[in-house]
């Protein structure tokens, strides 16, 4: 268990340097100045662009520039904001719980929609309710987010008047967006859960369960889902992760704050500090979910603790 706890987190941070390193040449070789989102183009000097360039350091070489950034990054130092000279961390800190709550509602209505799904979907094979399990997920896979949160917005606040439309303050604010968001998630997994029962269900040792006596319910909860679980829980990580990505697109639909809406309204003032600083700590974030993950397999499956 040691050893896959030392390999896993050596592999975490080698995957958290690599996108340090990706986001800071990918933001590098873009076009444009971070002088001109502090200076007025229309009054900056040469002189004024070139001292401002050399105390931002932007002037010097990109592998200076990046020693210089992750001797930063390691100490905390996430650099300031090019707009409002705060603290990117700060920033960051202050808007993270608005992130947090939506990406863990919206991982709920995940997990819970498409475990439930997913399970009676494989149970009633070809039945009633495995055709509309498997339209709600079609339904999750294939709706844009923001077109689906338009429309619950539409019916549930405007027509219904049951949700707010906008906002971050309270668990009604919440409710839309976690919808909105887990019914992706929810998709996914209904579609890796039935098709892991299928594969189950046909095993051997299911057959033997059952020459055994042991009731249906007994062997497809306790035996069947359990090993099913394995490729969902793969699935549920990655699933975090797409759940940071979006709120990017929820934030600014439902007119939330938090860290996708901060990256939004950076990367439209060019803020690049506050862009690098919110991509880096979302990369921290997905790791350590993952890395979770991965140690959750020595629970579920005992397997993966003797093979260790």
């Amino acid at each position: 268990m040691a050893r896959l706890l030392a390999g896993r987190v050596l592999s975490s941070a080698l995957v958290i340097l690599g996108s340090l390193v990706l986001v800071f040449a990918i933001l590098y070789v873009l076009p444009g100045d971070p002088t001109d989102t502090i200076l007025d183009p229309a009054v900056a000097t040469p002189e004024m662009v070139a001292n401002l360039r050399a105390q931002l350091g932007v002037d010097q070489p990109f592998h200076i520039q990046f020693i210089r950034y992750f001797e930063k990054m390691i100490q905390g130092d996430f650099g300031q904001s090019l707009v409002t000279s705060e603290p990117v961390l700060d920033k960051i800190v202050e808007h993270f719980p608005a992130t947090i709550a939506l990406t863990v509602a919206s991982s709920l209505v995940s997990v819970t929609v498409g475990l439930v799904l997913g399970v009676l979907s494989a149970v009633h094979r070809n039945r009633l309710i495995d055709i509309v399990a498997r339209i709600i997920g079609l339904f999750g896979i294939s709706m844009p987010t923001f077109w689906s949160g338009i429309l619950l917005i539409v019916l549930f606040s405007l027509q219904l008047g049951w949700f707010p439309a906008m906002g971050s303050n309270g668990w009604r604010t919440l409710v839309l967006p976690a919808i909105t968001l887990g019914i992706v998630g929810a998709g996914f997994i209904v579609r890796m859960v039935r098709s892991s029962m299928l594969d189950i269900i046909d095993e051997q040792f299911i057959v033997t369960l059952r020459s055994k006596g042991l009731t249906e319910r007994a062997i497809m909860y306790r035996h069947a889902l359990r090993n099913a679980l394995i490729p969902a829980v793969t699935m549920i990580g990655m699933i975090v992760g797409e759940m940071l990505a979006g709120t990017v697109v929820i934030e600014t639909v439902f007119s939330r704050q938090g860290i996708g809406r901060i990256i939004s309204d950076a990367l439209m003032a060019k803020d690049l500090p506050v862009v690098q600083g919110v991509i880096f700590f979302s990369a921290i974030v997905y790791v350590a979910v993952n890395l979770l993950v991965d140690l959750s397999y020595s629970v579920i499956d005992p397997r993966v603790r003797r093979s260790t």
